[in-house]
């Protein structure tokens, strides 16, 4: 349960920085409505577009499969959010609750033992879904969605101290935005060619376990040389 918790409390503290301390009723701070389910199948899309789908062209492009794990990342900060904003409305509980529900899971559990990539259709499929279910406003099932994402990991070659990992690093990351002007759009998304993404991606693995400042700093340091 330790790492889902963790996870679960860094994006409330994150959301209660970037949107406001009553995100959870639907609206930041700013007036902007929020819309989680739009964030989540409109960041499929972007994971999509990791494999060489067109039938038309490109036709033997091989997948950008660390793209593709790094939207996966992506759609679990939404994941999360939506997860918080639900439970606080229907009175179910916060952080907490919501980490011993997903430590529970067979597939949590999974996860933390095995992952592998599975073919590109079989991925794809398995984000469709992800994307129906937070389509259908009538049908929308949160347990569902949450197994879902989970199955989605494990096709994705990413097991838990690998989504624990990206996850924590995507989170600094998105805080480093949002005090470097992302919300303004003056913040620089390409550092000397690469994108922010792998840049986060390519410090872990050059620096191993960093704490969540550490990497913050190593981010700011890069940042300044731009």
């Amino acid at each position: 349960m330790d790492r889902a918790l963790q996870m679960i409390q860094l994006q409330q503290q994150l959301n209660d920085a970037t949107n406001g301390e009553n995100w959870e009723e639907g609206v930041t701070k700013n007036g902007k409505t929020i819309n989680w389910k739009r964030c989540i199948y409109m960041e499929c899309a972007e994971m999509i577009d990791s494999f060489s789908w067109k039938h038309w062209k490109s036709i033997h492009d091989e997948p950008d499969w660390e793209n593709l794990q790094i939207e996966v990342v992506d759609v679990w900060h939404f994941v999360i959010s939506l997860a918080l904003q639900e439970y606080a409305r229907e009175f179910r509980g916060s952080a907490e609750e919501i980490a011993l529900y997903v430590s529970e899971l067979e597939m949590y559990e999974t996860l933390k033992h095995e992952a592998a990539f599975a073919s590109p259709e079989e991925i794809m499929e398995k984000i469709e879904q992800i994307m129906c279910n937070v389509l259908a406003p009538e049908n929308f099932d949160l347990s569902e969605l949450i197994e879902s994402f989970l199955q989605l990991c494990y096709i994705s070659n990413l097991d838990l101290t690998s989504l624990y990992r990206l996850y924590v690093g995507k989170n600094i990351l998105n805080q480093f935005r949002q005090d470097h002007g992302y919300k303004e759009g003056t913040y620089m998304k390409e550092w000397h060619g690469k994108e922010d993404n792998l840049v986060m991606k390519l410090i872990w693995e050059e620096q191993g376990e960093l704490k969540p400042q550490e990497l913050y700093t190593q981010l700011e340091r890069r940042y300044n040389a731009l």
